[in-house]
Parts: C-alpha cells; structure tokens; sequence
C-alpha cells in the first residue's frame, strides 16, 4: 500500500527558477502597480536612484496600506488561491505577482506599509533564502524601517515596495553604459504603463478615482489606442457576449488613416505604435490591458485589417475562462468570443479597407479624367495609365501614328513596371514619407506654362476643364493656389 511522503520544494531552486517566468522590467513594474490599484490607491510614484551606493527602485502609493499580519501574509508565495472569488476590483489572481515580478529585476524584496499611522515592513533577502534553503523573511523593527530608502515616500496610510540588489536590471554594465540602459528600459516603462492603464489614467474606469502615475518625478499621461479624440475615428456599435451570465463587451474601432491625424497626433502614434503590428483585439480584464495586438489566429495581420481595433472587456469572474497567465500578459478568448470576434472582424474588415483606400479612392474620383485607373474583374487587380486622359490624347493627336503608338507602349511598360511591392513597403511603415518635392513657384509656372501649351497648343482652351487636369496630374499639389492664379491670367 502506497504511504505519503512529505516533499516540500527546495527554497533555493524554487526561488531560482521563479526568477525566470518571463518579465521585462515594464510587466513587472505593471504588476506592482495592479496591487496598489487593487489597494485603491489613487496616487502611484515609481522612483529609480542610481545614484546610490547600492542603487533602488520604489513604488510608493497612497492605498489603504496593510497591518504587520497583512504584509507577512503578502509576502508568502501563493498568498490568494486563484480559484477564489476575488472582488470586483481587484487586479490580482495567483498571490505570486508581488514576488514573482519583484524577483525577476532584483534579489532583495522589502514591502513596508502604513495604516492609521503605524508603520510595517517585512523582507525577502535571496541570498539568505540559498543560504538556509528554507522560507525565511525578516521582519523589520521601527529602527531598520526608518532606515529604508525614500521611506519618507511612505504616508499615513499607503505601500512601498522596495527592489534592492538589482542584478537583472543593469545587465553586468557598469558606469554611464550602465545608466543608459537603465533609462532606456525606463522609457519603455512610461510608454507601458501608459497604455495598460490607459482608462485608470483617464479616470475612464467606473467606480474608481482617476489614477496618478509618476515615474521619477515625470507624470504618465495615458495613451489611448484607439485615438478616439480624433473625429475621424470610426466608433462602431457595442456587442455584447454573454458567458453564461457574466456579460463580455465588445467595442469595434477604425483608426482614421494618417491623412486625418494632425502632425503632432500623427508623430505621437507613429512614436508610439505600429499600426500593422498593434492592429487586433485589445483585451481589458476589469479596465486593465492584459493582452492587444492579436486576431487570436482568426485571420492573419495585414494591410486589410491594419486600422482595425477591438476592446474587449470582461470581469476578473472569468479569469479561468480566458486562461490568464502569472504575468497577465496573456489572454485567451472563450469559444464564444472568439466566435463573435470572427464576425466582427468580417465587418470591420471592409470598413478599414475603405479608410486606408479612401486616399487612393479620392485620388480616382476628384477628377472627371484621372491619370490613373484601378481594375478589379476576374484576373485580379491592375493598375494603368489612363490612356483617355487629356494631356496624353492631345499628344497623341499632334504625333505621328508611329510616334503616338510608341507614346503608348511607353506608358503602358509604365504602369507594368509601378514597383508595387516596394511603394506598399515603404508606405506602410512610413506613410508621410513617401512624398515628392514641392518645386518652387518660377519652376510651377513653367510646369502649368508646358501644361498648356501641351493640351490647346496655343488656342485659347478651356480654364475649368485645365483646372480640372491640372488637379487630375497631382504635379500641382501644394501649389494649387498659384495654379489657380495662373488660370485666371491665362484664360482671361
């Protein structure tokens, strides 16, 4: 007959290996700031001091801070079972991210806290925990807590936690490479923070105060990633999944194409997101992001899908059914969902399609005579030189038959050659940069001067249907208004 055998894991390897679950520096720092969110906390300040013989890093909060039984309870691995059923407006799910993310950056944990006025702190020290091989912290006296750094961060009732030992932080770098790395990593930090808690940040979250983050004196502003202050962002009708009798919100968003953002708008997003590689499901567990920039394999990334968002929302009740991982940096849909999600996509599809095309489109239609046309039949799609546009049947007319057919083998070879794949590369990635040089105003007359000369010879022509080509040519973009000036003198 079988008999039980206690086999409890060993401290030091256990301890070890949890370093390695997978944070950066930003989802580890996230995480923190889900517990202070959870504490209610409306003020949040993460400060990083290299300048220090041993340099740190705290986040401080003003939360409802926990007694001595409290934060001893908060420091065992495991502190909440995940089954339980949590309150609505707590973040957290396992009781492993305080120290799972603490001892991915650091070696030395210390959580000290106040309410009503009386001061806790306790420390997970990893060297003694390889040393004893056992679950030892120490919990500090009024003495050692006076002594922790920025401890003055620490009010009548709030949290810090303090990440001392920081060997994953610096990367074996010393001095000025050192600092630099850091304040890289910081930067990703701000730009983090500032999309997963984008809603906390706007105070957009019902039934909670609006959240101040600071990161070494610098505020966080939120960054929304579905640009909804622009008037051109398309906002389209709310879907509701139910998963049994917990409601799933669904929110389908068309980014407006770059045409319509301004140039700071324009800059902040580009500096910020990759609209092909941000396009997707953006999923918010109780206000909080867990997971964007995926279609869950329901269709691939793309072109046709590139201003297309999602906002899902549900409670942290359905935690099991979305499968969070520790890092809450995972999320997978329930069948439901996911079903609904594939046909809103099929009709967010389209409408993306339309405003990405929509500059292309104009492009066609601002003129009764385009110089370019777009087929779509049977074969696929093709793009061709108008051969009925009237700059090139006046040159056609005043040919001979041999040159005029060699005009037009010409522009045909033209518009087999357009180098598709290197336009839809470049403008893609960097839309605004794809543009041409604007001529001065001595070198526009002598283009609209050629124009003319090209389509009536030297007749007297037509000033509305010139204005009409002059605009169809798009060699006059930017100087339209010395164009129209020209046509004025020259029509008279």
């Amino acid at each position: 007959m079988a008999r039980p055998h206690h086999l409890p894991p060993s401290a030091a390897s256990l301890s070890a290996s949890l370093r390695d679950l997978g944070y950066s520096l930003e989802t580890a720092v996230a995480d923190l700031v889900d517990n202070s969110i959870s504490a209610e906390a409306t003020d949040i300040h993460i400060l990083c001091d290299l300048s220090r013989s041993s340099p740190v890093l705290v986040i401080a909060d003003n939360g409802y801070g926990m007694s001595e039984e409290q934060v001893i309870a908060a420091m065992r691995h495991g502190a909440t079972d995940p089954r339980k059923q949590r309150g609505p407006k707590d973040l957290g799910r396992f009781g492993l991210g305080l120290k799972t993310a603490s001892f991915s950056q650091c070696r030395r944990l210390t959580v000290a806290s106040c309410r009503n006025g009386v001061r806790v702190a306790a420390e997970w020290n990893l060297r003694q925990v390889e040393d004893d091989d056992d679950w030892f912290i120490s919990v500090l006296d009024q003495d050692d807590i006076a002594g922790l750094p920025f401890i003055d961060e620490l009010a009548d009732t709030g949290t810090l936690v303090i990440w001392r030992d920081l060997d994953r932080l610096f990367e074996d770098e010393t001095g000025r490479r050192r600092d630099e790395i850091v304040n890289e990593k910081l930067v990703v930090v701000d730009r983090h923070l500032a999309l997963v808690f984008h809603r906390f940040l706007s105070g957009e979250v019902k039934g909670r105060k609006k959240l101040a983050i600071s990161l070494n004196g610098h505020s966080i502003a939120p960054f929304d990633p579905f640009c909804r202050k622009n008037s051109a962002t398309q906002v389209l009708p709310e879907e509701t999944v139910w998963i049994g009798d917990v409601p799933v919100l669904m929110q389908p968003y068309i980014l407006p194409h770059h045409s319509r953002l301004t140039a700071s708008e324009y800059d902040y997003y580009q500096d910020r997101s990759d609209f092909i590689s941000n396009q997707g499901a953006y999923v918010y567990r109780s206000g909080r992001l867990m997971a964007w920039g995926d279609w869950f394999r329901l269709v691939p990334k793309g072109e046709a899908t590139k201003l297309a968002r999602v906002q899902i929302d549900f409670p942290n009740n359905l935690d099991e059914a979305w499968t969070i991982d520790i890092k809450k940096s995972r999320a997978r849909p329930p069948h439901a969902v996911r079903e609904r999600l594939r046909q809103i996509i099929a009709k967010i599809t389209a409408r993306s399609v339309t405003v990405h095309r929509g500059r292309g489109q104009r492009l066609f239609q601002e003129s009764r005579a385009p110089l370019w046309e777009r087929y779509a039949d049977e074969t696929g799609i093709r793009f061709a030189v108008n051969m009925q546009h009237p700059l090139i049947v006046s040159l056609s007319a005043r040919m001979p038959a041999d040159d005029a057919a060699a005009l037009g083998t010409l522009l045909e070879s033209i518009a087999a050659s357009l180098p598709i794949e290197m336009i839809y590369s470049d403008y893609s990635t960097s839309p605004r940069e794809v543009t041409r040089v604007v001529p001065d105003e001595t070198q526009t007359l002598e283009r609209l001067k050629g124009l003319h000369r090209a389509i009536y010879g030297e007749g007297p022509g037509d000033a509305a249907a010139f204005l009409d080509i002059v605009r169809s040519t798009h060699l006059f973009d930017g100087q339209l208004e010395t164009a129209e000036k020209y046509v004025r003198e020259a029509f008279q």
